[in-house]
């Protein structure tokens, strides 16, 4: 079965302040938004009626959005209030929840001074991991293009015109029958997924890369401070390439992903294979359950 499109669908989105019908809910096609990238959103999830970590997704919209250079016309608060109350005009509990933010059709050209930012918020369930690709472990293939430094853009933050490359390379990815990319830095270190931060087991260690040229993840953070509680030691470095061959265990983390394992990278020509569900993966990822109360995979 196919899901709808996503401008065909039945429900509402909080959109500038009111709830309206999912299919009204449309914005001018001079949004300057559109043309320039001038747009920052979040994705969040709901677990049993409850956004996980929704305060710090709500701050960080309105930090994208200053790095961008526009101020958000709600606060934190308000933020919080309107995507809980979306969720529950829906009829969800367990969801993925999407704010975003973009500046609109007040001004055409790169200048976007005199341009109003919009908001707007929606959430619909959405299983972004099959649970087959899940319990058999992702494959990666080397992605095309790097991520820029922050001396190109402030790739810190999550900002609608870095997903451009993100899709790029997802696409590459897919059509070579791939699940997703191993992304390189500009200095080429490890960096990420194309929309997902990366762990390695080493020695029975936890190693990521330093988030110096991509987005540091809400459920990354999250992850780094369960595997301390549980006396994991987690290590936080440049890493480069060929170290995969010394990881027993990779996985990815994020709101779509949540926390879902690799089973091979393929890097030009260089194979690596690690073990899905593999010791130091399992412990977190029971220990992520049971914070957000997200039901198992398999």
């Amino acid at each position: 079965m196919v899901d709808p499109d996503f401008h065909d669908r039945d429900g509402w989105i909080w959109f500038d302040g009111e709830m309206i019908p999912w299919r009204e809910a449309k914005i001018h096609v001079l949004s300057h938004g559109l043309h320039y990238a001038s747009s920052v959103f979040e994705g969040e999830r709901a677990y049993n009626g409850k956004i996980f970590k929704l305060t710090e997704h709500s701050q960080r919209l309105i930090d994208s959005g200053k790095a961008l250079e526009f101020e958000m016309p709600y606060t934190v608060e308000e933020l919080n209030a309107a995507s809980q109350k979306t969720i529950e005009a829906n009829n969800l509990e367990n969801c993925y929840v999407r704010p975003v933010a973009w500046k609109g059709s007040e001004q055409m050209g790169v200048i976007n001074t005199r341009a109003k930012t919009h908001v707007a918020i929606a959430a619909w369930p959405w299983d972004y991991i099959a649970a087959e690709v899940w319990e058999k472990g992702l494959r990666l293939c080397a992605a095309r293009y790097r991520k820029a430094g922050v001396e190109c853009f402030p790739s810190t933050v999550k900002a609608a015109g870095l997903y451009t490359v993100n899709t790029l390379n997802k696409n590459h990815a897919l059509r070579k029958g791939y699940d997703d990319a191993l992304v390189l830095g500009s200095r080429g270190k490890i960096a990420e997924s194309t929309s997902a931060n990366i762990f390695l087991v080493i020695d029975g260690a936890l190693h990521t890369p330093v988030p110096d040229c991509f987005l540091n993840g809400i459920t990354r953070q999250t992850v780094i401070e369960l595997a301390k509680g549980q006396g994991i030691e987690v290590v936080e470095r440049d890493i480069e390439l060929g170290e995969l061959a010394a990881a027993s265990e990779v996985f990815l983390t994020g709101t779509a992903v949540e926390m879902t394992p690799v089973a091979r990278v393929d890097h030009d020509d260089r194979d690596f294979e690690f073990t899905v569900g593999g010791p130091v993966e399992q412990r977190l990822i029971e220990a992520f359950r049971e914070l957000t109360g997200m039901a198992a995979k398999a």
